[in-house]
Order: structure tokens, then C-alpha cells, then sequence
């Protein structure tokens, strides 16, 4: 049996004005809105996409890295 972690750490990227910042992906749920501090532009997720560390993150969430459903 293969065993992988789950990576709980993602830098977003702000489409906007470029802006990067690691966060922590909660466990619990799927984030659907993040502010970038830096622009303040609500970022959701692109279609398609069921969070924003999915449309913009350099990691997806926990439930698309184990395979899983996200919605």
C-alpha cells in the first residue's frame, strides 16, 4: 500500500496584482472566498474549480490530492 501525505500549506497567488502568500488549507472545509491583503480583491474559485487553493494556490486542496470529491 502507497501511503502520501497530504500537503496542508499553498501559496496563493492574486491574479490581480500578483501578490503571494502561504496559508494553511483547513482541513474541515473548502475555502470559496480569500482577500488578498494586499489588493483587497475577493478571489473565488475559476469554473470548474471547487476552492480557491485549486484556481490559485500552488497546491490543491486535501480532498483533489487524496482523490476525492471536492463538492
Amino acid at each position: 500500500m502507497e501511503w502520501k501525505l497530504t500537503i496542508l500549506k499553498s501559496e496563493i497567488t492574486c491574479p490581480n496584482c500578483g501578490h503571494k502568500k502561504v496559508e494553511d488549507m483547513p482541513t474541515n472545509a473548502l475555502q470559496f472566498f480569500y482577500e488578498c491583503e494586499n489588493c483587497k480583491t475577493v478571489l473565488k474559485p475559476n469554473e470548474g474549480d471547487c476552492c480557491v487553493y485549486c484556481s490559485y494556490g500552488t497546491v490543491a486542496c486535501s480532498p483533489i490530492q487524496e482523490n476525492k470529491s471536492c463538492c
